[in-house]
């Protein structure tokens, strides 16, 4: 008798994770004893974000659910009123689609949504990058969440890994797999100078190049139009560099930075090229032709480093990852951004960077993350016992 193909369904939400995902979803996709489907919500089918869902289904892939978010404005209300939104749809279509494991990436609202729904449905979840800090987003707390909902975990570090144990979660189930983003430099075939000029509509100097994001710090309480504006000014002290602006993801605060990027690409058309979203394959090739990146954006810190040029990591967000030596941490003024710009830009550093040393990389992240997904037995994943942790020395017991 034929063994029935697992079903896995692979949820995502922005042109970042998908970007991340999509090495992992053929390979799921590829084998025999699967069957693969896709959940797209939130900025995927958002017209002011690109309509992302069309980049999945450009790659081959076909989308079994679509679970609409409402466009809403950026105050956190709204945001929490859309995880309903999410939440519902959600149950709607794992109750359609029946899958035996949920794999989730990362630290999202909406993914706190579909985890819920996930969990309370017993749905196994398998939770992709856990264990991380950034200190700056309400993303760390809803990382956090999604680890105790979830089974499986497979995360980017070993230090990462014994934060998850840490949180009580069973040795077994908690894998170091490294990172996606660092597997995807190493095996995905980038674009000519020629051919990314023109998909971009400029003309492609290597070096003369500097690719930045700005996404809110969501528990700054500066506002985040501001923050974003001084990482413009600093920019405009290096004019003879080209500017590669990306748009953020739409967390609280997304507004007022869409406002000052697109004002900013407006005044500066011959140095500024504003892009809703690049992808996965426009977005590493650009940065084999970049001096720097710059901004507040995990990639800066987890997969830039083996592209082997410098970071410029700003303000709080990504505040308590672990990080390269060409990862450069600044505050939130125009000048330290400029000052850590400059640093970026230097002999020294660019020399450090070239050694692409990333504590995020391991050669078989796919095989592993593989591997571990179709091992794992779904059945004993939503039975969760809490790991608890011998201490030394715990003191007295109340």
């Amino acid at each position: 008798m034929m063994k029935a193909k697992r079903r896995i369904c692979i949820a995502t939400s922005t042109r970042a994770d998908w970007g991340l995902l999509q090495p992992l979803a053929a390979a799921l996709r590829d084998r025999d004893d699967t069957e693969l489907t896709i959940l797209a919500t939130n900025m995927h089918l958002l017209p002011r974000y690109g309509n992302t869902a069309d980049e999945i289904e450009a790659a081959g892939f076909e989308i079994a659910a679509r679970v609409q978010m409402p466009d809403t404005d950026d105050r956190p209300a709204s945001k929490a009123r859309s995880m309903a939104m999410c939440m519902e749809g959600t149950a709607t279509a794992l109750e359609r689609l029946r899958p035996d494991m949920l794999v989730i990436l990362g630290d999202r609202y909406e993914m706190l949504a579909v985890a819920s729904a996930a969990a309370v449905m017993k749905v196994p979840i398998a939770h992709i990058a856990g264990g991380e800090i950034s200190e700056g987003a309400i993303d760390d707390s809803i990382r956090h969440a999604i680890t105790k909902l979830a089974g499986l975990h497979l995360t980017a570090t070993e230090p990462y890994r014994q934060r998850v144990i840490q949180m009580g979660e069973n040795p077994k189930r908690v894998h170091n797999t490294g990172a996606l983003g660092v597997w995807n430099i190493m095996h995905q075939p980038l674009m000519s100078a020629e051919e990314l000029g023109r998909e971009l509509g400029i003309t492609i100097e290597p070096g003369r190049l500097v690719v930045a994001t700005y996404h809110p710090a969501t528990l700054d309480g500066i506002d985040a139009g501001e923050r974003c504006q001084a990482m413009l000014d600093a920019l405009d002290r290096h004019p003879e560099l080209h500017v590669i602006l990306t748009y953020p993801n739409n967390d609280a605060g997304s507004d007022r930075i869409i406002e000052r990027i697109q004002r900013y690409a407006e005044e500066r058309p011959d140095r500024v090229t504003l892009v809703k979203s690049l992808g996965m394959r426009r977005y590493l090739s650009v940065l084999q032709y970049a001096a720097a990146v710059v901004g507040n954006s995990s990639s800066g810190i987890v997969e830039v480093p083996s592209m082997g040029i410098p970071t410029v990591d700003i303000g709080i967000r990504q505040r308590g990852r672990i990080a390269a030596e060409s990862v450069i941490h600044c505050g939130d003024s125009a000048e330290e951004i400029a000052e850590a710009i400059d640093t970026a830009l230097s002999p020294e550093t660019r020399r450090l960077a070239e050694q692409r040393d990333n504590p995020y990389a391991k050669g078989n992240t796919i095989d592993l993350m593989v591997d571990a997904i179709m091992e794992a037995d779904p059945a004993k994943l939503t039975k969760k016992k809490f790991h608890d942790i011998t201490l030394h020395n715990p003191g007295p017991r109340w």
